[in-house]
């Protein structure tokens, strides 16, 4: 089933009222400040800031992984006083006692594309079902090889050697889609299946994808499925396979669904990917923010779920029975909205 953003935007109706507090002030805190999705989320946050009259400070890491730099953050977020704070978290674990005291001092926390480890440190998740955004393009990719899928060497591109809960979440969904069975679902790398080649991480970017596909392909470089984090990922990732001539023997699959990473679906350079909407969930951070200031009043999860889900759609102009998609040109239609 394919869950669209537009549902999310009328169910988030539910607790944003109409009349909004005055002089309220928010902070928006990303794993960086240059990828592109990061970049369309601080978008979405500054349009509705800017629209409901809420005084917005935005703030990045150095790179994923950068924890030190979205304490500091978080404090000078606590120190001003702020309604409420945004934030994807670049280590879902060790950010929590920050987190924890800015809940303590009356702030909403709401985390943006990353649940927080435990997922209730925050007051609630606004994301995609990451685990079901990877499991869509593990279908798609055992759908693609049909027999084949019994034989294959794959490769798992994931995020940090810290294991955030976005990685855990899509990397696990892949494997469970492929047909994979795992080990203990709340990590990665414990698999029992010979197929899988091996694990290596990228940071979510370019240099990081070509280095780690590098890194697997001397392993083994008849590597003919490559999971991909991130979409920038996947982008580094085909230059390594291209480097070696071998650019045409392997399916890569990604996640984000972002207009370059869509483009890239076009062009050939990815199979399917996993569409999220960013901005939405920024945009309705802001709401939430604007609502809790207004009345106390706190976002409630989807029916069923421990987060509040912004959608998923995987995009492919090459569609799969069983296996619920959206055509490339759709998908350019809809990115990053």
């Amino acid at each position: 089933m394919i869950r669209l953003a537009t549902a999310s935007a009328i169910a988030i109706a539910a607790f944003t009222g109409g009349a909004w507090a005055q002089d309220v002030s928010a902070c928006l805190i990303t794993k960086t400040d240059t990828n592109p999705f990061f970049v369309k989320m601080r978008e979405g946050a500054n349009a509705k800031a800017e629209e409901l009259g809420i005084s917005l400070n935005s703030y990045a890491g150095k790179v994923d992984g950068d924890n030190e730099s979205q304490v500091n953050a978080m404090e000078t977020c606590i120190a001003s006083g702020v309604d409420g704070i945004l934030i994807t978290a670049s280590n879902t674990s060790a950010i929590v006692p920050t987190v924890q005291q800015a809940r303590d001092a009356g702030i909403l926390v709401i985390a943006l594309d990353t649940p927080l480890d435990p997922i209730d440190a925050a007051d609630m998740t606004f994301a995609t079902d990451n685990f079901l955004a990877g499991e869509l393009i593990g279908q798609w990719a055992a759908a693609k090889l049909g027999d084949a899928a019994a034989d294959a060497r794959i490769a798992m591109l994931d995020l940090d050697v810290s294991q955030p809960s976005v990685g855990v979440l899509r990397d696990q969904g892949f494997l469970q889609g492929f047909g994979i069975e795992l080990g203990d679902p709340n990590k990665w790398g414990d698999e029992d299946d010979d197929r899988i080649v091996g694990h290596d991480v990228t940071q979510g970017n370019e240099e990081g994808g070509r280095r780690a596909m590098e890194n697997l392909l001397a392993t083994d470089p008849s590597i003919n499925v490559v999971y991909t984090i991130n979409e920038p990922a996947a982008a580094g990732a085909y230059e390594a396979l291209k480097s070696i001539g071998t650019e045409g023997d392997a399916l890569i699959v990604s996640i984000d669904g972002g207009c370059p990473g869509v483009q890239n679906v076009a062009d050939g350079v990815i199979g399917a990917t996993s569409q999220q909407y960013p901005l939405l969930m920024a945009s309705l951070g802001i709401e939430a923010i604007a609502a809790f200031a207004a009345d106390g009043t706190k976002p409630e999860a989807t029916e069923g779920k421990n987060f509040f889900d912004t959608g998923v759609a995987l995009v492919t102009d090459d569609p799969v029975d069983g296996v619920d998609s959206i055509s490339v040109e759709e998908g350019m239609d809809r990115c990053w909205g």
